[in-house]
């Protein structure tokens, strides 16, 4: 009865709000936690910092989240919420882009939808950052011109770092189900429960929702094709630049990761705490920080019910979520993430006898696909195509042996300022043309030019992807057609132009699936980061691989 009360005085203030404005410029949404109010822009109604769950902290830190409680008032959702706890960006990175503000209380989603929309596509995009950083606020990710394209789009913050992954025997032992970890990606599967719930009020479909993400948002959304717990909660997936990774296991040392909860424990001795009780009293900003100096890396936890297995071996298994997929990745991705790029040895011999030693019978085929020639080059490539390239393929084909339709994509466009830092193709390059926010990028990032080659691109990649959310078939006005993967490994090259094309790069895909599938059968460490020279010696076929 309370509620029910709250919910019509809430209605009647948004009534006398709208009387005293042209109504136009109050777009209303009823949804279940009371009314809110957006703004107008040009043809899209904009809501920005929406709750969509209480925020776990304090006394609550590392719990599940819970729905928010309702409103007391109208809504007004005029402000982005403040950013998940996380650390100061490296300085130099052209991906530095600071928060405003940031907190635990941070579980609120952005909304971006048309002006007359109904029953309208949905995407709701992860932003990347590592798990570590970022939110759903920044400008590259304002969904205005998608959703002037007739989408609605959602944009969402989860916990991060220390605060959204970690795992540690008290909070296993506390918890229903005896698991921890995973807390950012229930609050990623709380956030699409809100939106099946609530979507229909801003005039979108929630039988057909895109979940969409790129770096580790697109690693997200490998977890929830992988979770059982999100099933259902999406229908299509566009995966950028994602990573199919070894992922920690909750009790168990394996694929070079300690276990989860021992990387807790150790993180509770980094910071000083005797308990777990300790933990929760620390400042967030400071435990954060701590953390962060520590070592510790976030990751999800493979712990049987959140993320039963391994992501691959759930995807070997079929296991995942049966969904149409639009994946791809860039040409520079380590370009502009150095750290991840393998070691120069000091000339060709001993280039081709380190690969020669741990690689074995696949060793001609790795210094064909990363030749002596040029040893900068084949480092940067390597890695690239074994976090990035691997994936992606491997996404699409496995999309496409569920009979799912499945569309590769592969990023090697450059412009003057990207070039001159031999930065071409480089990591989240491509998010502002599928965007469409060209002029929307992070402070150092290479200003894209104004000229119409660069706007034509940008053009094409927000027709492709509106389309796919739309239908799951990526088409756009006067470009080209993108045929499925399965239609002779058929791809869509964005360089300069969108070229449709066959066969990306022969060979690697076999390559490195074919060292991991060794590597992962003998439980040898790291099996996607450590490649090359600093690969260890790779097993001889056997054990179901070729």
């Amino acid at each position: 009865m309370t509620r029910g009360i709250t919910l019509l005085a809430g209605f009647a203030a948004a009534c006398l709000a709208a009387c005293a404005t042209p109504a136009a410029s109050v777009p209303l949404a009823n949804t279940d936690l009371g009314m809110i109010t957006g703004e107008v822009a040009g043809e899209v109604h904009v809501f920005r910092g929406i709750p969509y769950a209480e925020a776990p902290i304090g006394d609550l830190r590392w719990k599940p989240p819970v729905p928010a409680a309702p409103f007391e008032a109208t809504y007004t959702a005029s402000e982005f919420g403040p950013a998940c706890v996380q650390p100061r960006p490296r300085d130099g990175s052209i991906y530095a882009n600071p928060p405003e503000a940031v907190s635990e209380d941070c579980l609120t989603l952005n909304i971006w939808a048309p002006a007359s929309a109904s029953s309208a596509p949905v995407m709701v995009w992860i932003h990347g950052g590592s798990l570590t950083a970022g939110s759903g606020g920044e400008a590259l990710y304002d969904g205005a011109r998608i959703a002037e394209a007739g989408v609605v789009v959602v944009s969402i913050n989860y916990r991060l770092g220390v605060l959204g992954y970690l795992a540690h025997p008290e909070l296993s032992a506390e918890s229903p189900e005896g698991v921890s970890g995973n807390y950012g990606l229930l609050d990623q599967i709380e956030a699409l429960r809100w939106v099946q719930r609530n979507i229909g009020a801003f005039g979108g479909n929630k039988d057909n929702v895109t979940v969409a993400g790129e770096s580790a948002g697109a690693l997200s959304v490998t977890y929830l094709m992988a979770s059982p717990s999100a099933r259902g909660l999406f229908h299509k997936v566009i995966s950028q630049s994602a990573y199919l990774i070894p992922t920690p296991e909750m009790k168990v040392a394996r694929h070079g990761h300690f276990a989860a909860e021992d990387v807790g424990r150790y993180v509770a001795q980094a910071a000083g705490a005797a308990s777990l009780a300790d933990l929760r009293a620390m400042d967030a900003e400071k435990l954060t920080a701590l953390a962060a100096g520590a070592g510790y890396a976030p990751w999800g936890t493979v712990d049987g019910k959140f993320l039963p297995r391994q992501l691959v071996d759930t995807f070997d298994a079929g296991e995942q979520a049966a969904v149409p997929i639009l994946a791809g990745f860039n040409s520079g991705e380590i370009r502009s993430m150095r750290f991840l790029m393998l070691p120069v040895p000091e000339n060709g011999e001993a280039y081709e006898n380190a690969i020669l030693e741990r690689y074995g019978d696949l060793a001609e085929e790795y210094l064909r696909l990363y030749p002596p020639s040029d040893l900068v080059e084949a480092a940067l490539a390597a890695p690239r195509d074994a976090l990035y390239g691997w994936t992606a393929t491997r996404l699409v084909r496995d999309q496409a042996t569920l009979g799912e339709a499945a569309y590769l994509y592969h990023f090697d466009h450059t412009y003057p300022a990207a070039s001159a830092l031999d930065l071409k193709g480089f990591h989240a390059a491509e998010i502002p043309y599928a965007f469409g926010n060209l002029r929307r990028t992070p402070p150092f990032w290479p200003q894209i030019p104004e000229a119409e080659e660069e706007q034509a691109l940008s053009d094409a990649m927000l027709g492709y992807w509106v389309s796919f959310a739309r239908d799951g078939r990526p088409a756009a006005a006067g470009a080209p057609e993108w045929r499925p993967y399965d239609a002779g490994r058929a791809y869509m090259s964005f360089a300069g132009v969108p070229q449709p094309a066959r066969d990306l790069a022969p060979g690697m895909f076999e390559l490195h699936e074919t060292a991991m599938c060794r590597q992962r059968a003998e439980g040898l460490e790291l099996w996607s980061w450590n490649i090359g020279v600093k690969a260890p010696v790779i097993p001889a076929a056997g054990n179901g691989c070729p």
